[in-house]
């Protein structure tokens, strides 16, 4: 009894004093990472998607014994495990994606240290653990490219894209999600810049992190022009759709992947490292696939997008 008593209040002051330090570091966190939304072009958008299903542990992530959480631009995690493992950072350092990670693992350790413990779902604990029959990490991977705007060919696919995809099954997210990889693998001549990156959290925080990976991203846009997402498909009236006319500005696709397998992506330097990244989450099966988002900008007739306003809205974005 004694001893219940003492882990208790010893819970109480580790959630006393790490729940302050924690939310302050996040807050000094997002003044210095979170850049200001560029809302340089109207942008089209395709996506679906679930969380509901729990996923089975996928063999490539070993035994279930812990969650991992990371991030890199690249791949990778590592930490303590109390109750959650801990997110180290790779790659020189991440931007925005990888506070949002980080952000969203630190949560459940917050909760888990308020709650004294970790939350399982019913009829999976004790010596089920033991058996690895818990959620597994999820993958999300963040692909953007630069290309230069005479890609208009690009534009149309995309749009013929959303007209046509079935955004409601896992089927049909995967049939985007390849039809986009290789849209994007058709121009290589006109890839300028690109940015991958990819980080790994509980099953539990995946849907939260990927909403807020896709709320950064669609802040981006002045608005969303052509829009399939969920089935619902959507053509916006006022001024309606067009490509981009200048060959001196810019495209910018961004797709965002949700996986319940490793995606081992490396940073982009170089057009063959793009194209090897495509052909990855390209083929990722749609057993795997738990949600896609595909946005681009613009889209919007009329609309431009410069390499000024570009790399303000991309900031993360690596020259090839």
């Amino acid at each position: 009894m004694a001893e219940q008593l003492s882990a208790t209040r010893w819970r109480r002051l580790l959630s006393g004093l790490m729940v302050p330090t924690i939310l302050s570091s996040l807050l000094a966190m997002v003044l210095l990472v979170a850049p200001q939304p560029a809302q340089a072009a109207s942008g089209g958008r395709i996506g679906g998607g679930s969380f509901r299903s729990a996923p089975s542990i996928p063999r490539s992530y070993g035994g279930g014994r812990s969650y991992g959480g990371g991030y890199q631009r690249g791949y990778g995690g590592g930490g303590i495990g109390f109750p959650f493992i801990v997110p180290f950072f790779f790659g020189g350092g991440g931007g925005l994606f990888g506070f949002l990670v980080l952000m969203a693992v630190v949560g459940l350790l917050v909760n888990a240290v308020r709650g004294g413990g970790t939350s399982l779902p019913a009829g999976r604990r004790g010596g089920d653990l033991d058996r690895g029959q818990i959620d597994g990490p999820v993958a999300i991977a963040q692909l953007q490219v630069g290309l230069l705007a005479s890609a208009r060919e690009l534009q149309s696919d995309l749009r013929r894209l959303a007209a046509a995809a079935d955004t409601s099954s896992s089927q049909g997210l995967q049939q985007v999600l390849q039809e986009s990889t290789l849209a994007l693998l058709r121009h290589p001549d006109l890839w300028v810049y690109a940015n991958a990156e990819v980080g790994q959290v509980p099953f539990q925080a995946a849907e939260s992190t990927f909403n807020r990976l896709s709320m950064t991203e669609r802040s981006k846009l002045s608005r969303e022009v052509t829009t399939n997402v969920g089935g619902r498909i959507s053509q916006a009236a006022a001024g309606g759709a067009g490509d981009a006319d200048a060959t001196s500005d810019y495209i910018a696709v961004t797709l965002l992947v949700a996986s319940r397998s490793r995606l081992n992506l490396r940073p982009l330097s170089t057009s063959d490292d793009l194209r090897a990244a495509l052909r990855l989450i390209g083929a990722v099966p749609a057993d795997q696939l738990l949600a896609l988002e595909l946005i681009w900008q613009p889209e919007g007739a009329g609309d431009v997008l410069s390499a000024a306003e570009l790399l303000t809205a991309y900031p993360e974005l690596t020259h090839l």
